[in-house]
């Protein structure tokens, strides 16, 4: 009898601490932080999916520089993008900077089988770890959303990834 009322309270807990787990992420944490050929950016969690480490990719002759390959993740083939590179930001990467990469891919259910090159993950955000916003400038390529200022003056650029994906740049892939 002790055994089962041992485990009810073990279930309740357990229960009780998930649930404040999934509010504390659902307030706390809003984006994935990465850098990306130096900048920061800011990746919302709801429409980013899975990220895994540099494994590589398989190039694919006749696409833009920007399109660094395929890779296969759950045996979902992929296209790699190079964002710096579609947005022209100079690139200089060394063998240490492969090293410490990774992938996010985006959210499958935007229907586009792509992920990004991220030199560098960052973390998670949230509104909290800022101190200030504004909104993006007018030259701005229209997927980006707001830039962020830290508490310590870093600046975040806030990417929507479904702008992103929708993109005629992003979509047209071939030279």
């Amino acid at each position: 009898m002790a055994q089962r009322e041992d485990l009810r309270e073990l279930q309740t807990r357990l229960a009780d601490r998930l649930s404040q787990a999934r509010n504390q992420t659902a307030v706390g944490a809003s984006w994935l932080a990465v850098k990306i050929s130096g900048r920061n950016f800011l990746l919302p969690l709801s429409q980013s999916g899975e990220v895994l480490g540099w494994s590589g990719v398989e190039p694919v002759p006749y696409t833009k520089p920007w399109m660094l390959g395929v890779t296969s993740i759950r045996g979902i083939l992929l296209t790699v993008m190079d964002l710096a590179r579609m947005l022209g930001l100079p690139v200089a990467r060394s063998e240490q900077v492969f090293a410490g990469a990774s992938v996010v891919a985006l959210n499958p259910m935007m229907g586009v089988n792509a992920a990004l090159f991220v030199e560098q993950l960052e973390g998670l955000r949230g509104s909290n770890d800022f101190a200030h916003s504004k909104d993006k400038p007018a030259d701005a390529p229209e997927f980006f959303g707001a830039l962020y200022t830290s508490a310590s003056g870093e600046q975040w650029q806030e990417l929507n990834l479904q702008l992103l994906a929708n993109a005629p740049d992003f979509l047209d892939i071939t030279v």
